[in-house]
């Protein structure tokens, strides 16, 4: 398909305007070559491989950035999952591995490198449990590594013993990190059915599935959005406003299409995915919650939240896939408290809370999202709420996640700053009526029944 001078002219007013921007460009690689039973040596192969395969990225998207006038926002690396590569190596700690790979993110001057991962969804391997017993301490070492661990699948169920683990790894993670208000856990992501293609981070890895090398696109344009609706009559009915969504964001993905043609063919790799999700930033405007209270609802959390957010969710994945046949990773809507200045007020408000926003995970994209809960929280309530999230993608058969942030010697209703796209994250109250059995019981929740389609 074309893209016509119009089209570029329309996106320039949306860039000048309201927030449009290319939220990241991701080279996706494979890294199974780098494979070594001395863990130092692994880590010196991965070094080396990222240094000299992604030595053009950030040039390359500077470059675009200028000649389109689109901004790039972030510069990323996705690798192949580490416990795959490291199964050769006996080591009891990966952290070589994630302080070569930020070292590496520093050399090329990426923003993030994403792959400090691994797949358990069904069951834990050596390799991956030395990799999640590693997180705290790669994470508290390392500036730019992100890491995600699979749990849970539409296909396996729910590995319990996995959910445990996570938690723990969790608080030991915020402690770790606690001097930097436990950021640590804002780059550690647990996930049930994870896409092998998502350039978002911190979930970002290398799938099996996929070639040597790809460059996947994220666009963002959740400023753009809102002023659509917000230009709409209030008369308007829900129909009008879905077709004003799916039209807005068939002229985002467009935008999107045109940078991902051009960093594949100048960076010589296969073009990979556009994906479409609303990622908000702290840049007043910039907002999903806004795109809600645009859409009708009174504050974000009221009554009327996961109906919009899910009429939200589906026009900008039809406008998506109407605009390219390149569409993937996990397109839809984000709903990170911290990152979206509405989302924040409507928490301050009170009118947000953690069980609604749960409510509104079975709608979105992704999940409870860049979350900040008091310090004190304990492991098994932590489980439990990773746990109902997974429930929410295996049954429904779509990716959810869980970001949580334990901030300790915090309580409720403080503010942590992250500064830069990580904003600031209200501490939210959190039911801690968990218990202690169901954490505990271990095993696997059965994939459910819908899981038959052979």
């Amino acid at each position: 398909m074309q893209i016509t001078p119009q089209e570029i002219s329309e996106t320039l007013a949306m860039i000048a305007q309201q927030n449009l921007d290319i939220r990241t460009i991701t080279l996706g690689l494979s890294i199974r070559d780098c494979v070594d039973q001395d863990v130092d040596k692994c880590a010196a192969n991965i070094y080396e491989k990222l240094v000299r395969a992604a030595a053009e990225l950030v040039p390359t998207a500077d470059r675009l950035a200028r000649e389109y006038g689109i901004p790039i926002a972030n510069k990323r690396i996705s690798l192949t999952p580490i416990a795959e590569v490291c199964a050769a190596t006996q080591a009891a700690d990966l952290t070589p591995v994630a302080v070569a790979m930020d070292r590496a993110a520093s050399t090329v001057g990426v923003d993030f490198v994403g792959g400090f991962s691994a797949l358990v969804q069904k069951g834990i391997s050596s390799t991956d449990a030395r990799l999640i017993a590693s997180i705290p301490s790669a994470l508290a070492a390392t500036k730019r590594v992100c890491s995600s661990v699979n749990v849970a699948s539409t296909r396996a169920g729910i590995n319990m013993d996995a959910v445990l683990t996570m938690a723990e790894t969790i608080l030991a993670t915020a402690q770790a990190t606690a001097r930097e208000n436990s950021i640590g856990c804002a780059k550690l992501v647990i996930f049930a059915n994870a896409v092998e293609d998502n350039p978002f981070m911190a979930g970002a890895f290398h799938g099996a599935g996929e070639a040597e090398a790809v460059v996947n696109v994220g666009v963002s344009g959740p400023g753009v959005v809102r002023a659509v609706l917000a230009g709409m009559p209030q008369d308007a009915d829900i129909t009008a406003v879905a077709e004003a969504v799916k039209a807005t964001a068939f002229k985002i993905t467009r935008a999107g299409e045109l940078i991902a043609r051009e960093a594949s063919k100048r960076l010589g790799v296969e073009m990979g995915i556009l994906d479409l999700s609303l990622a908000p930033t702290p840049a007043e405007g910039d907002s999903v919650a806004e795109i809600l209270e645009a859409i009708g609802v009174g504050t974000t959390g009221g009554p009327g939240t996961t109906a919009a957010l899910a009429l939200l969710n589906d026009a900008v994945k039809k406008g998506g896939v109407m605009a390219s046949s390149s569409v993937g990773g996990l397109s839809g809507a984000f709903i990170p408290v911290s990152e979206d200045a509405g989302m924040i007020r409507a928490v301050q408000a009170g009118a947000l809370t953690l069980d609604k926003l749960e409510a509104m995970t079975s709608v979105c994209s992704v999940g409870l999202d860049m979350i900040a809960i008091p310090g004190d929280t304990t492991v098994e309530t932590i489980a439990g709420i990773i746990a109902d999230e997974m429930a929410i993608g295996v049954i429904n058969n779509k990716t959810t996640a869980v970001r949580l942030i334990p901030a300790f010697g915090r309580q409720a209703g403080e503010l942590l700053e992250f500064g830069g796209l990580l904003g600031s994250a209200p501490v939210m109250p959190v039911n801690q009526h968990a218990g202690t059995v169901f954490a505990r019981r271990g095993g696997r929740f059965p994939a459910p029944l819908n899981s038959l389609k052979n």
